[in-house]
């Protein structure tokens, strides 16, 4: 039995019944027997079931908004706005699958090959493991499950148990749009269950989480020679250079760091300043924080609300500890807020180096180090000190400075003058612990994909 606490008071939402061993095995049967139908279903009738997936979603918004806060604790005004951004991943998946499924073919000369044709088509994967996210379960699930389906794949989707009810209810409005209830199967319950139904018979992989966990999933997928697919997490760092317009800088840096609480996989996690602006950035840095207000999420005011998980308090606590026994210097926040619920007060450390963890792994909460740098050369050295390679940022007015800077940082996304920011059209890939793959953009609807090659010749004519 799962049980459900809203992370803003501590108390039960629910209690929902998780699966057995023996259930997720009938569910994966169930996918299996289901999925052949609906690779052969048209194409045009799988993109207009996602279609009707995204009207639902946009007439159930504030609904939806709502037990997304209240079982994961974020702001119901950034609860709203993921509903509402998942629209544009509707829109360019059902607009691009298409031309990524459609057929290849060459005739040969008759000079050369009497008329042989060679063709490519392209063949669903089969049954696809999705283990998904708490954090942004309507974009990361998404990521995965839209192309999974439009591709002609079953899906057999393991929300995170701190978005479950969110989960839970993304599968009733697939299916209430057309998607057939086996070939969409929703798995409840926590770890033990994702271990589960990874022992089932799979064709590929996709799990977003933490990239220790992400290491077991390879070696579970290896077994079976499963395609995996790992979007794992991030450590991402934003350099702010000494021509930036400070004021615009720090707001810009702070939404970075603090958006979600910190709670995104390229929230920016260090900062790097010049030194010429360092103590001027930091003072504007400060008063931006300042002005975010920490409350219950259900509020419209709110900005910060509680974290979701209750053990990440203690990480933030003990890299906190860390950088102050590292000389690190706490000017905001630093500790738990005396009010009910997994709040922790926004956090911001100067005098950070690379020997305090809050620099090297990640924090996933509302906690930042500043670190100063003399120069360009230094600040390409900080940034690619790390073991991460998810997302890097750079502010500066000069695009040929912002080129040369993120052109020697190795990641899979770069920011000129933005940061913390996903496009459908993009891919959205990890290098090192970030993981290995891409979703979004078309590598992202090819992941589910197998190429089949055809040599194609007509008998003789007698």
């Amino acid at each position: 039995m799962l049980i459900i606490r809203d992370p803003a008071t501590g108390e039960i939402i629910e209690r929902v019944p998780a699966d057995s061993p023996l259930e997720i095995a009938k569910k994966a049967r169930r996918a299996r027997a289901a999925q052949k139908e609906w690779a052969r279903t048209p194409l045009a009738s799988r993109r207009e079931a996602i279609r009707r997936f995204g009207l639902l979603l946009e007439s159930r918004q504030d609904e939806l908004a709502r037990v997304l806060t209240r079982e994961t604790g974020k702001p119901i005004t950034q609860a709203r706005a993921e509903i509402a951004a998942t629209q544009g991943r509707i829109a360019y998946f059902t607009h691009e699958v298409g031309e990524v499924v459609a057929e290849e073919r060459w005739l040969e000369p008759a000079s050369e090959g009497r008329g042989l044709e060679e063709r490519i088509t392209q063949e669903p994967l089969g049954v696809i493991a999705n283990i998904s996210a708490w954090n942004y379960p309507y974009f990361v699930g998404s990521n995965v499950f839209l192309p999974a389906l439009l591709t002609g794949n079953a899906v057999l989707y393991k929300p995170s148990e701190h978005a479950m009810l969110t989960g839970l209810a993304i599968a009733r409005l697939l299916h209430e749009a057309g998607i057939p209830e086996d070939v969409f199967v929703p798995v409840v319950g926590d770890g033990t269950a994702g271990a589960t139904l990874l022992e089932q018979p799979l064709d590929g992989i996709f799990f977003t989480g933490s990239s220790e966990t992400g290491r077991k999933v390879a070696l579970l997928a290896a077994r079976q020679l499963a395609r995996v697919q790992l979007e794992l997490g991030g450590k991402d760092p934003l350099y702010v250079r000494e021509d930036v317009e400070l004021a615009w800088a720090a707001r810009a840096a702070a939404e970075g760091v603090f958006y979600n609480n910190g709670q995104s996989c390229c929230a920016v996690e260090r900062l790097y300043v010049h030194d010429a602006i360092h103590d001027a950035f930091v003072e504007e840095f400060l008063k931006v924080v300042r002005g975010f207000r920490l409350g219950d999420p259900l509020e419209e005011a709110t900005f910060l609300g509680p974290l979701a998980r209750q053990e990440q308090l203690g990480v933030l606590e003990r890299q906190v500890a860390d950088a102050r026994e590292r000389g690190g210097r706490v000017v905001l926040g630093g500790k738990r807020v005396a009010r009910r619920g997994t709040y922790f007060e926004p956090t911001v450390v100067t005098r950070a180096d690379h020997s305090m963890e809050l620099m090297r792994e990640e924090s996933f909460g509302p906690l930042i180090g500043i670190a100063r740098v003399g120069s360009d050369e230094e600040a390409i050295e900080r940034m690619n000190d790390t073991r991460y390679g998810l997302t890097a940022a750079v502010f500066t007015a000069s695009e040929e400075r912002a080129r040369a800077i993120l052109g020697e940082i190795n990641a899979g996304t770069v920011y000129w003058n933005c940061c913390d920011r996903v496009s459908p059209r993009l891919p959205w890939s990890g290098r090192g612990a970030s993981g290995m793959g891409a979703t979004l953009s078309r590598l992202g609807i090819q992941a589910f994909l197998q190429p089949k090659s055809w040599h194609w010749k007509a008998p003789p004519q007698s």
